[in-house]
């Protein structure tokens, strides 16, 4: 297993206070075939000092850019990095079990490679201070590309992906992405296959200013999602992502999922398509409450 290489991918932005810890727990995989790429998105604070003496080690290889938002710096990183069999997404303050990389490899072995193909784990919650919080709850549904047209339950921090699926986000030179782990869900469910590790493999700290908002109390996470949803017009950005999706991949796609995609790329809104997608059979999202919630956006017309 040890002949397949590994090429982590890691953005930053002003992480000098946790990205030593990160690396560190990089370092100390029991997987050892492991190359670390680094892209500095234009931080301001000590960050891209500290990773250069990682550099200087020939730990990392590492590259200082001007800063274009976290999304885009994770498809130029992984631009970067073209001769590896996997690539293991990585965000700047969370701390990696161990074993991490070898149980994404050993399952991602299993399976045939000519298609792309997706790993992703559970996690635990940590606070800033690295004391543990909670597991997470696992996603009872499972993934699929019907859910990953709403969602994305794989996250970045725990996603490793084979060359295929990195060729094809690569060269597609996607604009409309919401997010590099989404992207990728996107394309290994819908053309390819996506292994989901119920073993958590990474401590997500939370800090306050992560992007996402897992962790959160339940009032909070309510009151954090209806101003994401309705007040910042997010589901804005996800239509585009779906409409750019059909015009790259749509043709790839069985015809299942196909028309259940057309569904979701009127420019206009269609109160046809909107009942068809309110009263879709299948379940779009893990839990009931977000099922209930994200049936709701489909009648109102904001997606």
């Amino acid at each position: 297993m040890e002949d397949k290489k590994v090429a982590v991918v890691l953005s930053t932005y002003n992480g000098e206070k946790y990205i030593k810890d990160q690396i560190d727990s990089i370092l100390r995989q029991t997987y050892k075939n492991i190359e670390i790429y680094v892209r500095d998105d234009g931080s301001k604070d000590r960050t891209a000092e500290i990773l250069n003496e990682y550099q200087k080690q020939g730990k990392i290889k590492l590259y200082v850019q001007e800063n274009v938002g976290f999304i885009k710096s994770f498809f130029k990183c992984l631009s970067f990095c073209n001769d590896a069999d996997y690539y293991a997404f990585c965000d700047q303050d969370d701390i990696w079990f161990e074993e991490k990389i070898e149980r994404a490899v050993k399952l991602l072995n299993e399976k045939k490679a000519d298609v792309p193909l997706l790993y992703f784990s559970d996690y635990d919650y940590y606070d800033e201070d690295m004391n543990f919080v909670s597991h997470f709850k696992s996603h009872k549904k499972g993934p699929s590309f019907r859910n990953s047209i709403v969602d994305c339950i794989n996250m970045g921090i725990s996603t490793v992906i084979n060359k295929k699926a990195r060729d094809i986000m690569v060269e597609a030179e996607i604009q409309k992405s919401c997010g590099h782990d989404w992207t990728a869900y996107m394309i290994c469910s819908g053309l390819g296959e996506v292994i989901y590790d119920k073993i958590p493999t990474v401590k997500y700290r939370r800090t306050g200013n992560n992007v996402s908002a897992g962790g959160k109390s339940f009032i909070s996470f309510q009151i954090w999602r209806i101003k994401k949803f309705f007040v910042n017009d997010y589901f804005s950005n996800v239509k585009d992502e779906i409409i750019e999706f059909e015009k790259l991949f749509g043709e790839k796609l069985s015809e299942k999922d196909r028309k259940l995609l057309s569904l979701f790329t009127n420019e206009k809104y269609s109160f046809v398509n909107a009942i068809k997608k309110v009263f879709y059979p299948k379940m779009f999202r893990q839990k009931l409450i977000d099922e209930l919630m994200i049936r709701f956006i489909f009648l109102i017309g904001k997606l």
